[in-house]
């Protein structure tokens, strides 16, 4: 009896320790939402190497260019401010373009962003990029049907081009549920913070749910290829997308932490006959 007994903990032990795999993955569920302390301390490491990849970038000269893309509310700008929260602004590089001027919409479709591509030693981050023709511009009707797949037969030799002259592109896709979407959505609507962040476009694009879907996967099946593969991140969870998008961002780029330098602060000069100036300075109020 108490052999048996020990079998079926065994057997019970095996079966609720097993690894989720294809078949129980949906039965397992997401994760639960990742605490706030651990996201921090998870952060803090991915900064120390965002640092470090910078400056190897600047020792290098190498040029990446890291281009974000998916639906509305998906977490694209919150994913970037904290990619280049603890950066130098003068290697990564944030190119949010408005909608093109008069001038732009005459010029070849390519021609406004090009201009911004990374020198050596940069970061540029495209936060929507040239492929607002396959996105956008196609489900809202700024442009024919044409164009959009005149866009998606030439944009995969465009890339080409990016990376053959050295450039390292990365296309990162933010996928979100609808049901996540409109709780994001509700939250702009009812908070003053967040209310900046709800556009016109934004509510248009609401009800047009399957219509990006359909322009989303045309869009990965002409533009998905061996020298710029797309790569989807869901982002329902914000902090374990942002964690995750920039480890894989990281893993892509082949850099070398620089040797630890010993650094000794100097003496300060005295003062000599250096006195504080008796002027009438504004000082800010103090509130706080």
């Amino acid at each position: 009896m108490a052999k048996k007994k020990k079998d079926e903990h065994r057997q019970h032990d095996a079966e609720t320790s097993a690894p989720v795999t294809a078949g129980n993955e949906a039965e397992a569920g997401p994760p639960p939402k990742m605490k706030r302390k651990e996201y921090e301390h998870q952060m803090r490491i991915l900064h120390g190497e965002l640092v470090a990849m910078q400056e190897w970038l600047k020792e290098s000269g190498a040029k990446i260019c890291v281009v974000f893309e998916g639906r509305d509310t998906a977490g694209k700008g919150g994913t970037i401010r904290r990619i280049t929260e603890r950066v130098s602004p003068r290697v990564f590089r944030v190119v949010a373009l408005p909608a093109p001027t008069e001038r732009e919409k005459s010029q070849m479709y390519m021609q406004r962003y090009v201009q911004h591509f990374p020198a050596a030693g940069e970061v540029v981050i495209f936060d929507r990029s040239w492929y607002n023709r396959a996105g956008v511009e196609r489900v809202m009707g700024f442009c024919t049907p044409e164009e959009t797949e005149r866009f998606l037969q030439l944009v995969p030799a465009f890339e080409k081009a990016m990376t053959d002259s050295g450039i390292l592109l990365l296309k990162y896709w933010l996928e979100v549920s609808p049901g996540e979407q409109t709780r994001r959505l509700q939250s702009r609507m009812d908070d003053p913070r967040k209310i900046w962040k709800l556009s016109p476009m934004d509510l248009k694009s609401y009800s047009r749910w399957y219509d990006y879907s359909r322009a989303r996967d045309a869009m990965f099946a002409a533009s998905d290829t061996a020298w710029a593969p797309w790569y989807v991140a869901h982002s329902d969870d914000k902090m374990r997308a942002r964690l995750n998008i920039i480890s894989h961002l990281l893993s892509q780029v082949p850099y070398k932490p620089l040797p630890h330098q010993d650094i000794t602060l100097p003496r300060r000069q005295p003062p000599g006959r250096y006195r504080e100036p008796d002027l009438p300075l504004r000082y800010i109020p103090t509130p706080f």
